[in-house]
C-alpha cells in the first residue's frame, strides 16, 4: 500500500475515512488539483487521472519519483547528518548565495535547494532529493517559502531521521505510473475531467483567524478571489457531470452552502502549530456534489490511516 513520501501542512490523514464516505461508489478517472503531500491520492491508488500543484519544486519531486525512483533513492543515500559539518566538495560550504554564513550541513543543503528561486541553474534530480532530505530534517516537517520563493525553514531536532524513505518512493512511483502530473492553475481540470470522473479539491484553507495565515506555505498565496474562482470551477464541473468533493476550513461553511453544495463539519487535529499544546482539534468542512445515494457511505470501508 502506498503512503505519502513527504510530510505536508494540511495533510488529510485524519480526514481520510470521512472523505471516503463522500466519494462516489463508482467513478471514472481521479483528479486532484491541489496535491500537496498526496495522502488521499496515495491511499486511493487510482489507475488513471491527473494531479497538480502550484509549487514547481513539489511537482518536480513527484516527476522524479514517478520516472527515476531508484536514482532518487541512490542520491538520498549520499546525504549526511544535518548537524554535521558542511561538505567542502559541494557549493555553499561557507556562505549562501546571499552571503549568509553556513553553520552546518543542513543549511548548506538548504542553500543548494534554493538554487532555482534565486536564479541559479539546478539539477532536477538533485532538487528532488534535497526537497525530500529537508522535509525529513527541517523544523516540524514544515514547507515554507519567503517572498522570493526561497525555502526558509530552520533545522529540526531528530534523533535518527530517515530521509531516504526508499519503500515509500518505490510505492509512490508505482501509483504515479498511470497519472499525469501538472504544474498549472487548478482550472486545468476543466479541460481534463469528463462526466463520471471524480475531482477532489483540497485548496489552501481560508484562515480561521487573522493570525492563522495558511497562505504563507507558498510564495504565490491563495486569496478570497481564488476561493470564489474555485467555487465557479466546481459549478462548471458539476454541470458537466463530474463528481466533486472539497475540503476547507469551517469559515467557508455558509459560502459553500450558498453555492448549493452539501456541506458537513468534521473535526481534525492540526499538527502545524509549533507549540504542541496548541495543536487542537479545529472545525473543517467537507462539501460535495455527489448525491447521497451514490456515495460510499459510512457502511463502506474507509481509506486507511497512515503514519507520517
Amino acid at each position: 500500500m502506498a503512503q505519502p513520501v513527504l510530510k505536508w501542512a494540511g495533510g488529510k490523514r485524519q480526514l481520510l475515512a470521512a472523505l471516503s464516505r463522500r466519494f462516489p461508489t463508482v467513478y471514472g478517472r481521479y483528479h486532484e488539483p491541489f496535491l500537496g503531500g498526496g495522502a488521499v491520492f496515495f491511499d486511493l491508488e487510482p489507475e488513471d487521472g491527473t494531479v497538480n500543484d502550484a509549487n514547481p519544486r513539489l511537482v518536480n519531486f513527484y516527476e522524479q519519483v514517478k520516472s527515476r525512483p531508484e536514482a532518487l533513492i541512490d542520491r538520498l543515500r549520499t546525504f549526511k547528518d544535518p548537524e554535521s559539518d558542511p561538505d567542502p566538495e559541494l557549493a555553499f560550504a561557507e556562505t549562501t548565495s546571499r552571503g549568509t554564513e553556513v553553520t552546518n550541513y543542513y543549511y548548506q543543503q538548504r542553500a543548494r535547494f534554493n538554487r532555482r528561486p534565486y536564479g541559479h541553474e539546478f539539477d532536477p534530480l538533485e532538487e528532488a532529493a534535497l526537497l525530500a532530505y529537508l522535509n525529513r530534517t527541517c523544523y516540524n516537517g514544515l514547507y515554507r517559502e519567503n517572498a522570493d520563493g526561497g525555502f526558509n525553514v530552520p533545522i529540526g531536532r531528530y534523533a535518527d531521521p530517515d530521509w531516504v524513505q526508499a519503500d515509500r518512493i518505490r510505492e509512490a512511483s508505482r501509483v504515479l505510473a498511470g497519472t499525469s502530473i501538472h504544474n498549472r492553475d487548478f482550472e486545468y481540470v476543466l479541460d481534463r475531467a469528463s462526466a463520471g470522473d471524480l475531482v477532489y479539491f483540497d485548496p489552501p484553507y481560508e484562515p480561521m483567524s487573522p493570525t492563522a495565515d495558511f497562505n504563507e506555505y507558498s510564495a504565490e498565496g491563495f486569496d478570497r478571489d481564488d476561493q470564489e474562482r474555485l467555487l465557479d470551477v466546481t459549478s462548471k464541473l458539476d454541470a458537466a457531470g463530474v463528481h466533486v468533493v472539497l475540503s476547507n476550513s469551517g469559515v467557508m461553511y455558509d459560502r459553500y452552502c450558498e453555492a448549493g453544495l452539501v456541506v458537513e463539519t468534521e473535526g481534525a487535529t492540526r499538527a502545524i502549530n509549533s507549540d504542541a499544546d496548541n495543536r487542537d482539534e479545529v472545525a473543517e468542512i467537507i462539501a460535495t456534489t455527489v448525491p447521497a445515494d451514490e456515495q460510499r457511505g459510512s457502511t463502506q470501508a474507509g481509506l486507511t490511516e497512515f503514519s507520517g
